[in-house]
């Protein structure tokens, strides 16, 4: 019985050991890796970054709710700075634009100044 008991311990003892080796393995590979918490953000592209100005102009000129407080806030000198900031951004990156990009930027500003000049003309 005792011999019995002997093997089972050493049973024991090899797969305890198999499981903290994999533990070990598995925390060394999670050192390596970039954490992954939470948010992850987009990866860094101009469209996204105009697409995310024009988001915010929207915000503040009252066509899209806030997300963080869910209501629909109207803020027009936020609008126009945001505005603005796109139409320096065009004239700061001309020539180095892809063809897209470009497109992308000059119907965003546009519709951006429509939508500001008619919420201007809804106050009169």
């Amino acid at each position: 019985m005792d011999e019995k008991n002997n093997q089972g311990n050493n049973l024991d003892k090899e797969n305890q050991k198999k499981v903290d080796e994999s533990w070990k393995e598995q925390v060394e590979k999670e050192k390596h890796e970039p954490k992954r918490e939470g948010f992850v953000p987009p990866e860094a592209d101009f469209k996204f970054f105009i697409t995310t100005l024009t988001l915010q102009a929207s915000i503040a000129l009252g066509h899209i709710a806030n997300p963080s407080t869910g209501k629909t806030e109207k803020d027009p000198a936020q609008a126009k700075f945001l505005i603005d900031t796109l139409a320096m951004l065009q004239e700061k990156t001309k020539g180095n634009l892809t063809k897209e990009e470009t497109d992308l930027l000059e119907n965003l500003i546009y519709e951006l100044r429509m939508a500001y000049l008619a919420k201007d003309e809804d106050k009169k």
